[in-house]
């Protein structure tokens, strides 16, 4: 079986090394053995261990909900449900998201109208919105 050093590993993976520190230090990469000299050998179970990290986090999954993720695949007792309700989840939480991202989009447009585009910046309607106590 091939086994990478650190650097290589990132190389291998698209990362730089201190992403692949990082992913070690957060629990997200096993403890790999070391060779003589003392160098962390990944190996390429390790190389796909971050690829998952990677698309994961590219649908909005956090570090720690990945992690929940990669125990649940080792998980004797866990079944596809659980993995299922987690994407369940992430979906619901993306859907809140984009629901409050189209309330901002639509207040920053309110604010955007009510600027006549000119004039000292002191007396901007946006700036003058934004320091006061009501919604827009």
């Amino acid at each position: 079986m091939e086994r990478f050093t650190r650097g290589k590993l990132a190389a291998q993976s698209g990362v730089n090394t201190a992403t692949v520190r990082y992913y070690e230090k957060r629990g997200l990469l096993p403890e790999p053995p070391r060779s003589n000299v003392g160098y962390r050998m990944f190996s390429t179970e390790s190389i796909n261990r971050i690829r998952f990290i990677k698309q994961a986090q590219e649908l909005g999954f956090s570090l720690k909900e990945i992690k929940e993720l990669l125990d649940l695949g080792v998980t004797p007792e866990a079944t596809t449900s659980d993995v299922r309700n987690r994407a369940v989840e992430k979906i619901a939480y993306i859907g809140d998201k984009i629901k409050r991202l189209r309330e901002m989009k639509k207040s920053l447009e309110v604010l955007v109208e009510s600027c006549c585009n000119g004039g000292s910046a002191s007396e901007c309607p946006i700036l003058e919105n934004l320091s006061s106590e009501s919604k827009f």
